[in-house]
């Protein structure tokens, strides 16, 4: 079991930072849900695939967390994207970037699979009514440029550049000003996407979400880890729940770095 909760760990702290809109309190989410399974205050569910009770067991946690879905709502956000519930992103992130099915989400938040579907609707049309934002896109690939400029610009954002290589993105970030970048973190030239983020973040104060094919090297724990991380190859629907809740939590309150 412990073997099992450690390959799950990373992806935990992925969702949880991807819930809360942060590295800190989404790490602390997945040390309280620990803390709770080896306490006995949160049980592992044994009628559920350990993966899925991993996440049942952190959204326990959640529940019962200040910062939780019956906590405070979050201030400052954007009137359109405010209107998402806690349950409704919870939905889209699990079945988006975690790649849940609507019956297995049912089966994390404790709902009937139809209130899922109808969880993931409200929240789709949401995300659709979300203002717009000026996007910068490092990627070395020219189809998953591409890829990505179309999601972007589908969900009504406008992308001010594609960049391939650390000098272009910053050089491209201080001509365009974007409110938010998407960067892989393998770069063309050997450059990195964190390197680049990082220099930007030191001009400009904005989210930032990074895609790789590799994210057990990003995950390790060892060091300051990305809040917004999407896995290669990406579904579009995935990048398009990141993206609204980057930009969700960053209008909330100052996200933070996401690379030191």
């Amino acid at each position: 079991m412990s073997r099992q909760i450690g390959r799950h760990a990373p992806y935990l702290r992925r969702y949880a930072r991807a819930l809360t809109g942060s590295q800190v309190k989404g790490d602390s989410l997945v040390q309280a849900a620990m803390e709770g399974l080896l306490s006995g205050d949160i049980v592992l569910e044994e009628a559920l695939a350990v993966r899925s009770a991993l996440y049942a067991a952190l959204h326990d946690a959640w529940a019962r967390s200040p910062d939780g879905p019956n906590g405070a709502p979050v201030m400052g956000a954007d009137l359109h994207l405010q209107g998402l519930s806690d349950e409704e992103r919870a939905t889209l992130l699990l079945t988006t970037m975690e790649g849940f099915s609507p019956s297995e989400a049912a089966e994390v938040l404790h709902r009937d699979r139809g209130d899922v579907e109808a969880l993931l609707q409200s929240a789709e049309t949401a995300l659709r009514q979300q203002l717009a934002a000026r996007v910068l896109i490092i990627e070395d690939e020219p189809i998953i440029a591409l890829d990505l400029t179309r999601v972007a610009r589908d969900l009504g954002h406008t992308v001010v550049g594609v960049a391939a290589t650390r000098s272009e993105a910053v050089a491209l970030a201080q001509e365009t000003r974007p409110g938010l970048v998407l960067a892989d973190v393998r770069l063309a030239d050997g450059s990195s996407g964190m390197d680049a983020a990082a220099d930007i973040l030191r001009s400009f104060d904005l989210p930032i979400i990074f895609i790789t094919a590799f994210p057990e090297h990003l995950l390790t724990g060892d060091r300051p880890e990305p809040a917004f991380l999407i896995t290669k190859p990406f579904r579009e629907d995935a990048v398009k729940v990141l993206i609204g809740q980057a930009l969700f939590f960053h209008r909330a309150a100052p996200v933070e770095a996401a690379v030191s």
